[in-house]
């Protein structure tokens, strides 16, 4: 009788163990695991076949055309069966609740990395979108999109995302992507990139200052195509912008003031062929939200080296953290 006692008491506590486990996997427990990647050209194989037969060719206009891929890209990014698996294993080993993506053609592509999670996407008609992907379970309301980021249409617009809408645990977030070819450099650099990425930092801090006045967590999280680790003010004394983190962190109004999680960690390459030498993906937390940052959670999944060799993964690969959501 004690052994029977002693065995339904073992299973008991297995069962409440896996319960909580399963729970905590699906962000409805206690802990939520946030992150970003940049997919590179991910598109489904019949719409990147599509795509191929009538590419762009290099320095010419793609006209009035919506959608369409660079035909390097044609050469060098058709995906098979064994390059998504291999991107669905960095995908399980990150296991994250929620993944900020960009690049991504929408939900049938990005379906291929991530089979057991809903999507919200960018209404862009291009092949690259900014998204989410949401492990299955958790509520989320897909916003509109932060339209304002695009310049009108001429680069990326961002993917508003709000988890737990209505619910003590709302959490807003946005994925961007925003203008390459500043990665180092002084906002007030003359360079055409620079300039345009000039122009859409105010529009991003326009609408961290909404979340932080309405009082919200909330966390930008993507591919801002910048390193924040250079220092510097915020403007010129002529007023001009220069600095691209000392503009958005200026914790105004109250509730403005970030963290970039990824502050502090040591810069780690997705593999040894890499060279980079700073973090240009990034996850940047709102005050109310950093205030529920999981310490020492800081996340870097790097690709397995056979893997980086032989199949077409992503230049980048991903960055996240957790917060707790318990209130």
């Amino acid at each position: 009788m004690r052994h029977t006692s002693t065995l339904s008491a073992l299973l008991l506590a297995l069962l409440v163990w896996t319960n909580d486990a399963s729970a905590s996997n699906t962000g409805s427990g206690n802990t939520l695991r946030l992150a970003t990647w940049n997919l590179e050209w991910l598109i489904a194989p019949r719409e990147f076949r599509e795509l191929t037969a009538s590419c762009l060719p290099r320095n010419a206009s793609p006209g009035n055309r919506a959608r369409y891929i660079p035909c390097n890209v044609a050469d060098e990014l058709q995906r098979s069966e064994a390059d998504f698996r291999a991107l669905r294993k960095v995908a399980a080993d990150l296991d994250a609740d929620v993944v900020a993506l960009q690049e991504v053609d929408g939900p049938v592509a990005a379906r291929k990395v991530f089979p057991k999670h809903e999507f919200c996407f960018t209404k862009r008609p291009g092949v690259q979108n900014n998204g989410f992907a949401i492990r299955k379970g958790i509520p989320f309301r897909c916003a509109p999109d932060v339209e304002s980021l695009s310049l009108g249409g001429r680069v990326r617009s961002g993917a508003h995302l709000v988890l737990y809408p209505d619910d003590r645990r709302e959490i807003h977030l946005l994925s961007v992507h925003l203008k390459a070819g500043c990665p180092r450099r002084p906002l007030d650099d003359p360079r055409r990139d620079c300039e345009t990425l000039a122009k859409q930092v105010p529009l991003l801090e326009a609408w961290i200052d909404e979340q932080a006045a309405a009082d919200r967590r909330f966390a930008i999280l993507g591919d801002f195509n910048h390193d924040f680790s250079i220092r510097g003010p915020a403007r010129t004394d002529d007023g001009t912008l220069r600095n691209f983190w000392a503009e958005i962190d200026d914790g105004e109004p109250a509730g403005a003031r970030l963290v970039n999680v990824s502050s502090g960690e040591r810069f780690v390459n997705c593999s040894a062929g890499q060279n980079y030498g700073s973090y240009i993906d990034h996850v940047v937390l709102g005050e109310k939200l950093a205030a529920d940052r999981r310490p020492g959670s800081f996340i870097r999944t790097t690709y397995d080296e056979g893997d980086a060799l032989k199949r077409k993964l992503s230049d980048h690969c991903p960055i996240g953290v957790e917060v707790s959501l318990a209130r």
